[in-house]
């Protein structure tokens, strides 16, 4: 199976792409790891990504996709994938196609986890984190039995920046703008599958399995 897997920020696509990629045994490759095994290991591509990185400056598409076509030509790809990360616009899910192309292996569907934005704002502004250990409660969803204080070990809890709520739906504007268009293009081209991703995380990997079993061998 070689699969796509987009949502919006806070939607679970870490959570839900490491259970998929398990159940059906294929690499998760996110463009996390792409970069950080390129600029670790000292690539030409790595050391290109490094100076716009060093600079604060976006990676320009070219090399973030060539370093996504090679990720996708090594052998543990050969037989299938899941993607977190890319593509993230319309024009890099073109250019997927072409690398997808030249390797003989198209793609076989995309998972869209479907949450509502005001779910996303609550999901991630409730969030707090411990200064210590880093481990991350929720004020509604898995609370710390005393309030501010981490129960692992005592560690105070903070509210990160990109949990604000103001900066969770500046994120979310820019994955409207920029990202969410990858539904359609998906949509249109008959590769769509969507489910909901609300409720308990064994429920949402349920259904994304369900939904993707059917594209198992294609």
């Amino acid at each position: 199976m070689r699969l796509v897997l987009v949502g919006p920020p806070g939607a679970g696509k870490g959570t839900q792409a490491e259970f998929i990629a398990e159940n059906f045994g294929i690499p998760k490759i996110s463009t996390g790891d792409i970069f950080r095994a390129n600029v670790s290991g000292g690539t030409d591509l790595g050391k290109l990504a490094k100076k716009y990185m060093d600079a604060g400056d976006l990676v320009p598409d070219e090399v973030t996709n060539a370093m996504v076509r090679d990720r996708l030509a090594q052998p543990d790809a050969k037989d299938g994938f899941l993607l977190d990360g890319f593509p993230r616009n319309v024009a890099q899910a073109g250019e997927l196609d072409r690398m997808l192309d030249e390797l003989g292996a198209p793609l076989s569907v995309v998972l869209d986890l479907d949450v509502d934005f005001d779910e996303v704002v609550k999901r991630l502004s409730g969030r707090r984190t411990c200064k210590s250990c880093g481990h991350v409660w929720h004020l509604e969803y898995d609370p710390p039995k005393v309030a501010g204080i981490c129960d692992r070990d005592g560690g105070e809890l903070y509210q990160r920046d990109d949990d604000q709520p103001e900066t969770v739906r500046h994120r979310l504007e820019v994955y409207h703008l920029q990202t969410e268009p990858l539904i359609g293009f998906y949509r249109e081209a008959g590769r769509l599958v969507a489910i909901d991703a609300l409720g308990p995380v064994e429920d949402v990997t349920e259904r994304a399995i369900g939904a993707l079993t059917p594209f198992a061998n294609s």
